[in-house]
């Protein structure tokens, strides 16, 4: 059997760091991206300017040029855009190695990968039918719920017509 590539076995082994700050694709900007865009000008791979690896972050602007703030009053930042774009490629090359990895596996490995599959679909199963259960018994009771406070709405309505007093009228608008 072949082996595992060692790329993909280290993807896979859990890491201790929690990154913190600003993230690109769910991954630090500071602590990974900026490291690596700045290995790969180093060797050539890329040709990433300057100020946008000396300054990753800059003010998003609205349409007339102005400062754009969030709903916080903060102001909005972004990520340089040959960062961003760059960041993109390495993400759309990593989901095509990932699909190729997987077709290759499923190709030299069919017999192994198909009973993976059924393995995986036996295991899920009981699951996905308890999930179908606690779901209808959610809805049921919602259901259920809904229908008692409007059987009660409607019990209040009544008894206020029997004793004479009709609900109070939403007061009129009054406009000058």
């Amino acid at each position: 059997m072949k082996s595992t590539p060692n790329y993909i076995k280290t993807l896979l082994l859990p890491s201790t760091k929690a990154p913190q700050g600003r993230r690109a694709w769910s991954i630090d900007l500071e602590t990974v991206w900026l490291p690596f865009l700045t290995a790969t000008n180093t060797m050539g791979d890329t040709a990433i300017p300057h100020d946008a690896l000396g300054s990753p972050l800059r003010l998003a602007l609205d349409k007339d040029g102005s400062v754009r703030f969030g709903r916080n009053g903060r102001p909005v930042t972004r990520i340089a855009k040959p960062i961003a774009q760059t960041i993109t490629l390495v993400r759309e090359n990593f989901v095509a190695n990932l699909k190729d990895y997987s077709s290759q596996v499923a190709e030299t490995h069919a017999d192994a990968f198909n009973e993976q599959i059924v393995l995986q679909r036996e295991a899920g199963t009981p699951i996905i039918e308890n999930d179908k259960v606690m779901l209808d018994r959610a809805i049921a009771l919602q259901i259920e719920q809904t229908l008692a406070e409007a059987e009660r709405n409607r019990q209040a309505e009544a008894e206020a017509e029997a004793v004479g007093n009709k609900p109070d009228k939403e007061p009129e608008l009054v406009t000058a």
